[in-house]
């Protein structure tokens, strides 16, 4: 059981580098640029101390609200008890990456519009809503044109 309650108490797997990706990071990742609004994930790297984030928020995301020479400030949801509180933290620039949370938001986003040029090309009108599957439709089958056999069950006998 461990017995130390300090800012970077059980960190040891959590802030490690993953195997043959130890030393300094790349300068790709500081010029990376962040704007007001987007979206971020915050991922501690263990090889830099400076500005790094406390271990509860080691993979959340969050969005940035202020942006600063070497680090962003980004708002993260913390629940504690029953209530959920935003929280402002500045996080330095390497432990940050750009979320892909609202990838799948924007590719549908994009596919809506191109149906929407394509319809209004044709003078049609489509429907880009999201609907639930539906259940399957229904359908007969034919029993005399499939291999069914249909076999009597074996009367129940002692064996003694």
């Amino acid at each position: 059981m461990p017995h130390c309650f300090g800012l970077r108490a059980r960190t040891r797997d959590l802030f490690s580098r993953s195997y043959r990706r130890h030393g300094i990071n790349p300068l790709s990742k500081l010029m990376v640029i962040y704007k007001k609004g987007d979206y971020v994930d915050v991922v501690t790297d263990g090889s830099q101390q400076a500005g790094m984030p406390h271990k509860f928020y080691h993979g959340k995301t969050g969005r940035v609200f202020d942006i600063n020479t070497r680090s962003v400030g980004v708002v993260i949801n913390k629940r504690v008890g029953n209530r959920i509180i935003p929280k402002r933290i500045h996080v330095r620039i390497e432990h940050v990456r750009h979320s892909q949370c609202r990838e799948a938001f924007r590719d549908r986003v994009r596919k809506n519009d191109a149906l929407k040029r394509e319809a209004q090309a044709k003078g049609t009108k489509v429907n880009v809503k999201r609907m639930p599957v539906q259940q399957r439709e229904e359908s007969v089958i034919n029993v005399s044109k499939t291999s069914v056999e249909f076999m009597n069950a074996i009367k129940f006998r002692e064996l003694y």
